[in-house]
């Protein structure tokens, strides 16, 4: 069993931008679709953003589309996502997951049937003036 490690979490301004980092020691999330969510007090999970293994398909919900961008970089066994106009709404717990199929050539803002096996601690965002 194995774990991704988020980081980059901080406090920003309304309007300000943020990059959140998703990596392994090694390299097995290279060969997984990773999704992002994200966790507010009080509120049930969400997808936020997802990318497939190769990078070729991604989905984000219509909440941030337009304002975050998801990418990775296999080379360094690392998931990104680049958010920028960030509203009050956005500050949430921020957790990346790899899927629990390797090389799948899509990937999904849900856990249905525990499609997403590897979890990391979370990271958190806080948008604030």
């Amino acid at each position: 069993q194995w774990q991704p490690v988020e980081s980059g979490g901080d406090m920003v301004q309304p309007g300000g931008s943020l990059r959140l980092s998703c990596a392994t020691s090694g390299d097995k999330l290279r060969r997984y679709a990773v999704g992002w969510f994200r966790q507010a007090p009080g509120k049930e999970r969400e997808g936020v953003s997802c990318i497939s293994p190769g990078g070729i398909t991604t989905n984000y919900a219509d909440s941030v589309k337009g304002r975050f961008t998801i990418s990775r970089d296999n080379a360094k066994n690392t998931v990104y996502l680049e958010m920028n106009g960030l509203k009050p709404g956005d500050t949430a717990v921020y957790y990346c997951a790899a899927d629990r199929t390797p090389f799948s050539s899509t990937c999904a803002l849900t856990n249905d049937n525990g499609r997403y096996g590897y979890w990391g601690q979370g990271t958190q965002v806080v948008v604030s003036s």
